[in-house]
C-alpha cells in the first residue's frame, strides 16, 4: 500500500473530505484539516497510511457522535452502541467517549437526571420501572440510587394517575380501584405507594377532601 500521493481530490459530495490517490490509485479519505498537511508527490509508508486512516475513523467517529447528542442528551452505552451499529473499530469508539467525556458532552449521572426529570413532566414512572430504563441505557447502580434518592414518589404516582381519574370518574368504586392499580402497577410504584393513593382517591370520593374535582 505503500506509495507516492499522486493526487488530492475536494469530494463533490461533501467538501470537508479530500480522497487521496497514490500512483494513481484511489487509497483513502481524510478531512480537509488533515489533507492541509499531505501534498503531491509526497512519500507515505504503509505506517503512514495506517495511521492516517486510523485518525480519520476517529474524527469521523466523534463527529457522528456529536450529531448524535445533538438531539438529546445520551447515556455513554448508548452513544457506544450507536457507534459499533455505524460500523466504526472498538479503538474509535473507546478513544471518542474518552473525549466526550473529557470535554463533558458525556455524564452518565446527569444523563439520568435529566431523564428522571424528563420523565416527572411528561410520563411519571415509579422507582421500579426508572431504575429498569435507567439500567438498559446502561447507567451504573451508583448513579442510578443517587438520582432516585430525591424521587417523591407518592408525587409522581398522582401526577401519572390525576388525567386518568378523569376519565374513570364515573366508574364504580370496585371497577376504578382495579383501574387505578393496574394503571400504577404497569408504571413501576410499588404496592405501598398504589395503596395509599387509593386511599387519598377514596377520601375524594368520600368528600374528606375539600379539593376540586381530581386537581
Amino acid at each position: 500500500m505503500a506509495g507516492t500521493i499522486s493526487a488530492l481530490k475536494i469530494q463533490k459530495r461533501n467538501k470537508e473530505r479530500v480522497n487521496v490517490f497514490m500512483d494513481g490509485t484511489y487509497t483513502f479519505a481524510v478531512t480537509m484539516n488533515v489533507a492541509l498537511g499531505l501534498r503531491k508527490g509526497q512519500y507515505l509508508s504503509d505506517a503512514d497510511i495506517e495511521r492516517l486512516v486510523a485518525g480519520d475513523e476517529r474524527d469521523k467517529a466523534y463527529h457522528q457522535a456529536i450529531h448524535f447528542l445533538g438531539f438529546r442528551p445520551r447515556s455513554q452505552a448508548e452513544v457506544s452502541q450507536r457507534l459499533h451499529e455505524k460500523g466504526y473499530s472498538a479503538e474509535a469508539i473507546e478513544h471518542t467517549i474518552q473525549r466526550l467525556l473529557e470535554q463533558k458532552y458525556l455524564n452518565d449521572e446527569e444523563f439520568a437526571r435529566y431523564w428522571l426529570e424528563n420523565r416527572e413532566q411528561f410520563k411519571p414512572r415509579g422507582a421500579r420501572a426508572l431504575r429498569y430504563e435507567l439500567r438498559q441505557k446502561g447507567i451504573d447502580s451508583q448513579a442510578i440510587e443517587a438520582v432516585l434518592s430525591d424521587l417523591d414518589e407518592d408525587a409522581s404516582a398522582w401526577a401519572a394517575v390525576q388525567k386518568k381519574l378523569r376519565q374513570w370518574q364515573h366508574l364504580p368504586e370496585d371497577q376504578l380501584k382495579k383501574k387505578v392499580m393496574g394503571f400504577l402497577s404497569r408504571r413501576g410504584f410499588g404496592y405501598s405507594v398504589v395503596d395509599q393513593i387509593w386511599q387519598r382517591i377514596q377520601n375524594r370520593l368520600t368528600g374528606s377532601e375539600q379539593e376540586a374535582d381530581w386537581e
